[in-house]
């Protein structure tokens, strides 16, 4: 199981999905390379084919009527560690998908990092990781 505890697991990874919106609207530039990312991510972790346009819909309202990202972090912070992992390399992927971290999307991460309960050695990594994928 995805999540720890499921309710309706559509609703929680449109939460998750508004997360990783966020995160790729935060530089004011959410490209369709960005919105390529999160589907191939909604698919890694549980959503089907036919519901992953739905979900990421959902997951723009979501993002869109929320004023803070404690709204949709509390999903991810109740995953299991290892599916934890992978929404972070994700949120990474979609940071660096224009090969730079601003400064909105660098604090961001750290914010996260405190929210998700992620320690900053295991952020670094994930990072680390991240940037020499894309560099390749």
């Amino acid at each position: 199981m995805f999540f720890k505890k499921n309710n309706n697991q559509n609703d929680d990874l449109s939460k998750v999905a508004a997360l990783l919106i966020h995160a790729a609207k935060i530089d004011e530039n959410y490209s369709p390379a960005e919105e390529e990312i999160i589907k191939r991510a909604l698919l890694r972790i549980g959503a089907s084919n036919e519901d992953v346009s739905k979900i990421i819909a959902d997951g723009k309202k979501i993002e869109e009527d929320s004023n803070q990202i404690l709204d949709f972090t509390k999903e991810v912070k109740n995953m299991e560690q290892e599916n934890k992992i992978k929404i972070i390399e994700t949120l990474w992927r979609i940071i660096y998908s224009n090969n730079d971290a601003d400064m909105y999307e660098t604090n961001l991460m750290r914010r996260l990092t405190g929210l998700l309960y992620v320690d900053n050695k295991l952020m670094g990594d994930i990072k680390d990781k991240i940037k020499k994928e894309i560099s390749k």
